[in-house]
């Protein structure tokens, strides 16, 4: 990965380019953006530049021993923290290094359960465990073999345990010689505050639209049209674009179970008093037993089914207020919050949106997800009936 192959963020790449010229190289550096921009892509172009005997003022070589490495990421100097899940046999990231590597050399843009469907967690939660801060440790002590400089690359640090992140820290106050650490982050609200004030923070910017389309274009030979309708739908984000070209399964099926779950609410809120218990009773059934399907995904599922479903409601209380310009929906969710907009409105979107982060969190937490599944059921009714 070269500065060359990332998609847009030319000002960020001159910024980061004019660092190495200048030698003005932050010791710790928190690569900040959200899933798809590419800051990681950019974290491995900039190490590469770092690291290259050959560089020009625009990029690295591509032909020195150093970039040759590069290109098989066995770089002597380039090390990787990254979250995993525990097994009996796997417990540091270094374990998971052949599918690192395959995965980054494969498609540099890739979100965390697409990684942690890789190395096959099935239900696991991806972390970066305690274990792996006496490892970043070793690694750190021992002299560079090659390069000025010794790169550790932390992709998503929001991932570590406690007792990982505050060794961590004492590592960014005393820093071995000669060592960049460069955190790439998406969400920088779950890092500790200690982390964030001893790293210089670069903002990783949401792709231009422009450039976008220009790439959907060339990649996928999409018409103009059709590239600038998926660009505006991505909100910037590589990874959603690709997502719907492909019309992702996952999204196809987050969709499906929003539209179940919410018109199954929707006709418990608006039953009358009066109306036959038994009619009640059998409706709300309904509601549990799809609350329970839900929670039969995976918890990395669960997650993003969650996130969806706040992603979604957003853009119905957008279209709701007459904003169309503002809107990210497919042709197939156009369809359905045509008639779903009308009831996400001022008076129960914020209640809406906080009753669906309520529910991530506890399931981030691992609270039972039959119970949160259906507890979110029942605040939507209430939600609905306002």
């Amino acid at each position: 990965m070269q500065f060359r192959d990332i998609i847009g963020q030319d000002e960020l790449k001159q910024r980061l380019r004019e660092s190495v010229l200048r030698q003005h190289i932050a010791h710790a550096q928190l690569f900040c953006g959200a899933e798809g921009v590419g800051a990681l892509p950019l974290a491995l172009a900039y190490a590469r530049f770092i690291h290259c005997t050959n560089r020009t003022d625009q990029d690295a070589c591509g032909v020195c021993a150093s970039c040759v490495k590069y290109d098989k990421l066995i770089h002597p100097d380039l090390h990787f923290v990254f979250p995993i899940y525990k097994s009996k046999t796997k417990d540091v990231c270094d374990e998971y290094l052949t599918d690192w590597r395959s995965m980054l050399r494969e498609e540099p843009y890739f979100s965390l359960n697409q990684w942690m469907s890789i190395i096959g967690s099935e239900n696991a939660q991806g972390m970066i465990y305690a274990k792996e801060s006496s490892e970043i440790l070793r690694k750190l002590s021992l002299k560079t073999y090659e390069a000025e400089y010794k790169i550790m690359i932390i992709w998503l640090p929001e991932k570590m345990g406690e007792e990982c992140a505050n060794k961590l820290l004492k590592l960014l106050e005393e820093p071995p010689p000669k060592t960049l650490f460069i955190l790439v982050a998406e969400q920088t609200e779950r890092i500790l505050q200690t982390i964030l004030s001893r790293s210089q923070r670069v903002n990783v910017r949401p792709i231009a639209q422009e450039v976008m389309v220009q790439v959907l274009q060339a990649k996928y030979n999409l018409d103009l049209q059709h590239a600038q309708a998926v660009a505006h739908i991505s909100g910037g984000s590589y990874l959603k674009a690709v997502e719907t070209i492909r019309l992702n399964e996952d999204n196809q099926l987050f969709f499906d179970y929003f539209v179940r779950y919410m018109r199954m609410a929707y006709s418990v809120a608006n039953m009358k008093s009066a109306e036959n218990p038994a009619l009640k009773f059998d409706a709300l059934r309904d509601l549990k037993l799809i609350s329970d399907e839900i929670s039969t995904l995976g918890r990395e599922k669960q997650k993003q089914f969650l996130e969806y479903c706040q992603h979604f409601l957003r853009e119905n209380f957008i279209l709701n207020i007459r904003i169309p310009s503002l809107s990210y929906l497919t042709e197939k969710e156009q369809a359905f919050a045509n008639r779903f907009a009308p009831f996400i409105h001022q008076r129960n979107v914020e209640g809406f949106i906080t009753a669906f982060e309520e529910a991530s969190v506890h399931i981030e937490s691992n609270v039972y997800a039959k119970m949160v599944f259906f507890d979110l059921a029942l605040r939507a009714i209430v939600l609905l009936r306002s």
